[in-house]
């Protein structure tokens, strides 16, 4: 088949719970697509958890629907999925595709660990293995991280219907790693942790965002903590979608007076918004809150709210 009949795809992945950006990924093959043929990539995300660190290791990355499986990449990566909330990695960059109708995307999972805040300031690492390539050196493992066949069966992601039919130009694919769904306990085993993820795809061309603006009303004087004045900067912004995953952004300073939280690659939806406070510090805000945010496709909104009293205490 000569490469006008071939298509290209790219896949990013972002992880719901904090991202470090990987270089990009060279696709299997590396032509480039004549005309108007197809093409494929794939990003990555992630949103924010508790989890500390989510390490996993891709040694492969397929994609499956009428022409068989196709392989987008076979050069191993491992990545930090807790590093990439609030951005994205380009994982496969126009791979070179037929024409077709594609249903999934196959990840190939080989080695993983996660670290995980114990409570009492100290941290555990369960992993796939002990002697996990991944893993940082001198790294002591707590316990086991089981990864159901993922390294032989892999990981399925479903494609959504926007880009499941590939004829001509590129379709980028933004797949959403949500790390704080994606690892819980195995029941019975306290030495023990399961990675269960909990993993969408979405159309890249049709995400939006929303920037969330804070500032204080004149009247209000924050509250003393431990000897320090409190800031909106110990506040955070919280986002709940529709399938009640949560992500999480701290208010960081954007002068004036004025704090803010970016929440970019949103599937279109409504979302719930609300804000948390440390711990004892109640707070109202105008608008109230949660609030309504709708999200449209391409959209990138920017909403304000006003903290009107801050206080210790219920």
């Amino acid at each position: 088949m000569s490469l006008a009949q071939h298509g290209r795809i790219a896949v990013w992945a972002r992880a719901v719970a904090g991202f470090l950006a990987l270089g990009t990924i060279a696709s299997c093959g590396g032509a480039t697509a004549a005309g108007g043929a197809p093409r494929f990539s794939v990003r990555l995300t992630d949103a924010p958890g508790d989890v500390q660190a989510a390490v996993v290791t891709i040694a492969e990355i397929d994609l499956q629907g009428s022409h068989g499986s196709t392989v987008l990449m076979n050069t191993p990566v491992t990545t930090d999925l807790t590093t990439l909330a609030g951005t994205t990695t380009e994982l496969v960059s126009g791979a070179v595709v037929p024409p077709g109708t594609y249903a999934q995307l196959r990840f190939v999972i080989t080695g993983a660990y996660i670290k995980v805040d114990n409570g009492d300031g100290t941290s555990s690492i369960y992993a796939s293995s002990p002697d996990y390539a991944g893993l940082p050196s001198g790294a002591h493992v707590t316990g086991t991280l089981q990864m159901p066949s993922f390294g032989q069966s892999g990981l399925k992601v479903n494609l959504p219907a926007s880009v499941a039919t590939l004829t001509s130009g590129e379709k980028v694919v933004l797949v959403d790693f949500n790390v704080s769904q994606s690892f819980g306990h195995a029941a019975g085993q306290s030495g023990t942790w399961v990675m269960h993820p909990v993993v969408k795809a979405t159309d890249f061309e049709v995400t939006g965002g929303l920037t969330v603006n804070v500032t204080l009303d004149p009247s209000v004087t924050m509250p003393t903590v431990n000897g320090t004045a409190l800031t909106l900067g110990d506040f955070s912004a919280v986002l709940t979608a529709s399938d009640n995953s949560t992500t999480q952004v701290a208010l960081t300073d954007a002068g004036n007076g004025t704090f803010t939280a970016a929440f970019p690659f949103l599937a279109p939806g409504d979302y719930s918004l609300t804000f948390t406070a440390p711990t004892g510090v109640t707070f109202t805000t105008s608008p109230t809150v949660p609030a309504t945010e709708h999200i449209a496709s391409g959209d990138d909104p920017t909403t304000t709210f006003t903290v009107t009293a801050v206080s210790l205490g219920p």
